[in-house]
């Protein structure tokens, strides 16, 4: 009896001496957090606003953390492709989404098939910052101010297109309450994320653009695209002398978009405290605040808390906007 009980003790105290070595061993996997790279993934084509916004503070982040923040676009779907890859992840922290005002308050209100919901499959970790948009066109389209735009349209009606970096986007929308407001007619022309949109009015091949600023800048700075005016209610530092639409003739016309990073639902609370931590840094680092303050980006850097009430605000506001647009994301 003696000896059963004897056995049992030494096979309990090896038990818990495991489950202590256990339960240490994920304390330190999670301390020690990360041990390899992390995927970001941007949900839009490389080269427009959330690529280069995702770049610029992962890159800071990379050094921060001590390992690699590998930058992976997939596009598709308004942002709902790489978006639903992120909620359907693991939640180690692996596995992060830059998402948007696109994937966290518009597809919910326009996707055909929802496969995700934005408020509860996601961590939210930190919100980076608000991203004003531009109406851009190629340097041979016939106006230079929102009042030319708009005569142009009201004598051509159907004539002229506009790209934009997909169905639902901000930057649609953009397009159709400048359509709505303007009480003018323009075809949209879709495209998988702002850089093959950039591509196409560049050369010409489609007119007119809704963009968002850190991705045209460069284009309107070297000529190849004219600015017609932006989409926020107020100018912007990094271009004083562009008009609003609003002052170009469009009164009440605004329009924005924003930058945040998710994990996927149910993250630790300690791995949720270390990106935080990781892409707040990364908004103070003098180069990173630089080139978003040359393009007008409003650096934010939230608490988890208040991206999550953040995210819940935006729903209300633009989910009925989102509908009257009658876009459909299939």
């Amino acid at each position: 009896m003696s000896q059963f009980h004897d056995l049992n003790r030494r096979h309990f105290l090896a038990g818990g001496a495991a489950a202590l070595t256990l339960a240490g061993g994920q304390s330190q996997a999670q301390a020690a957090f990360p041990t390899r790279p992390v995927t970001m993934i941007v949900p839009f084509a490389a080269g427009g606003s959330t690529d280069i916004v995702a770049r610029l503070v992962g890159q800071k982040m990379s050094e921060l953390l001590g390992q690699s923040v590998v930058i992976e676009n997939r596009g598709g779907a308004g942002g709902n492709v790489g978006s639903t890859a992120v909620a359907r992840a693991t939640p180690d922290g692996y596995t992060i989404l830059m998402g948007t005002i696109s994937t966290h308050a518009l597809n919910p209100a326009i996707l055909k098939n929802v496969t995700f919901d934005a408020v509860k499959d996601f961590t939210p970790i930190s919100l980076l910052a608000l991203v004003p948009n531009v109406m851009v066109v190629n340097p041979s389209f016939p106006a230079k101010t929102v009042k030319e735009v708009l005569e142009v349209l009201k004598a051509n009606p159907g004539k002229y297109s506009y790209a934009s970096s997909g169905v639902g986007t901000p930057l649609h929308l953009s397009g159709e309450l400048f359509k709505s407001l303007g009480k003018v007619e323009m075809n949209h022309v879709p495209y998988r994320g702002a850089g093959p949109a950039l591509n196409d009015v560049v050369s010409g091949a489609v007119p007119i653009m809704f963009d968002n600023l850190p991705s045209s800048a460069q284009f309107i700075r070297s000529g190849q695209l004219r600015a017609i005016g932006i989409t926020t209610k107020d100018r912007v530092p990094s271009f004083p002398d562009l008009p609003t639409i609003a002052e170009g003739g469009l009164e009440g016309y605004e329009t924005y978009t924003w930058n945040a990073l998710f994990g996927p639902a149910k993250m630790p609370a300690d791995i949720v405290a270390k990106l935080n931590k990781a892409a707040n840094d990364a908004l103070k680092d003098e180069t990173v605040k630089k080139r978003l303050e040359d393009v007008s980006a409003v650096i934010v850097g939230s608490t988890p808390e208040a991206l999550g009430e953040h995210v819940k605000v935006e729903l209300a506001k633009w989910a009925p906007i989102a509908k009257a647009s009658g876009a459909v994301v299939e």
